[in-house]
């Protein structure tokens, strides 16, 4: 199958889970499994994308048909997501997956031995439960990783929920899951976003990316590029006489070629990003993020401390991560052109006000333990274990 043969010594083995709707499930495990070895010498870890690993020609035509329909009729994913809501994935969708997909699951198991699984999607979730009740033993912990929690997520055979919020706890419990199950520890992200830098850091930093020291906006589409549809990033635009911005498009070359063909966008103070690995150090030069509220994103920008404006939430849990952030003060919705207005007045006209919101925004985000995910996992193994 592909797999390497790799002597994992005495250390513990976490092999962590996922799959590629959506770049954020990934990205969680990636952050989960950096932030546990950062925390111990003790564990080893390994990130697979289950399904992309065991069917590597089926997978991407999936993945690719979800990304159609997410892009152009978002309104079934919200409409198959509300309508499912309280349903779990029952037998027998378990049993095609399992077919289609994970028929060597098992043998990835055996091979791997990990000591715990831990899965940031409920299909992977589910494949692994499933092997749990036909005699896999490693316990499987199960990260949600948005502000919502689905019924998808649910098995019995799940031995903790990892989730980000005592709402969600909540939620969780109404879909019948018992408290002592689940443990709010917030959604990791990756230790470098747990960093903060001085002003000659960021001085750096813009040097870097070639922007100057002004009032700067990011504008985010995710891994996939998914950007507004209703001229937001143009509305943005007017502002670039006196506003710096920075639009990150991810992989969508399609998306860069259409900007790149708008005047609005072949400015000075327009900066076209493709995929990049350092969003933490965009946050940190920037004064407000536009995005998607996409669950690792908002998280990310909450340890950050950065003021966020929302468009565009897909029905279902991007909105329940948009209506959660909103009700927290965390940003807002972007619900006419006026959010955009003023949010702009503020950056040309106050932007003092702006960098004390910025000042407020970073000591609300001291609430946020970006560790507690990983030490939650660290306690389970090592009674001993003492976090940093």
């Amino acid at each position: 199958m592909g797999l390497p043969e790799e002597d994992w010594g005495s250390k513990k083995r976490i092999l962590l889970l996922s799959e590629r709707f959506g770049a954020g499930h990934t990205q969680a495990a990636h952050a989960l499994a950096v932030s546990l070895r950062k925390l111990s010498p003790h564990v080893q870890t390994r990130v697979i994308e289950l399904g992309s690993f065991l069917n590597p020609k089926m997978a991407p035509l999936i993945i690719h048909a979800y990304r159609r329909t997410v892009t152009v009729q978002p309104k079934l994913v919200g409409f198959m997501y509300k309508t499912q809501y309280h349903r779990s994935l029952n037998r027998l969708t378990t049993l095609a997956l399992h077919r289609v997909f994970y028929t060597h699951a098992m043998a990835v198991m055996k091979q791997l031995k990990p000591d715990m699984i831990v899965c940031t999607h409920p299909i992977p979730s589910a494949v692994v439960s499933r092997l749990r009740k036909h005699g896999l033993t490693a316990p499987l912990y199960t990260l949600i990783t948005d502000y919502d929690a689905h019924a998808a997520w649910v098995s019995p055979a799940v031995s903790k929920y990892l989730v980000s919020t005592p709402e969600v706890k909540d939620k969780l419990m109404n879909h019948g899951v018992r408290a002592e199950r689940i443990h709010v520890t917030g959604i990791p992200v990756h230790p470098k976003f747990w960093e903060t830098h001085d002003r000659d850091t960021k001085a750096a930093i813009r040097d870097k990316f070639g922007l100057k020291e002004m009032p700067t906006v990011l504008v985010m589409g995710g891994g996939w590029g998914l950007m507004d549809p209703n001229d937001v990033n143009e509305l943005l635009t007017r502002w670039r006489g006196d506003v710096q911005f920075v639009f990150c498009i991810g992989s969508n070359e399609k998306l860069r070629n259409r900007l790149l063909r708008n005047p609005r966008f072949r400015h000075e103070n327009v900066h076209l990003i493709g995929y990049t690995n350092e969003i933490d150090q965009l946050m940190d030069v920037s004064d407000l993020l536009v995005t998607k509220p996409g669950g690792m994103t908002c998280t990310e920008a909450l340890a950050k401390g950065i003021p966020m404006l929302f468009y565009s939430p897909l029905p279902g849990q991007e909105e329940e991560n948009c209506h959660y952030f909103t009700a927290k003060g965390y940003g807002e919705p972007i619900e006419s052109s006026h959010t955009v207005t003023k949010w702009m007045n503020l950056l040309v006209r106050h932007y003092e006000e702006v960098i004390q919101r910025r000042r407020l925004y970073e000591q609300n985000a001291a609430q946020y333990n970006p560790k507690a995910c990983a030490e939650t996992i660290l306690t389970s193994f090592f009674d001993k274990y003492e976090p940093k």
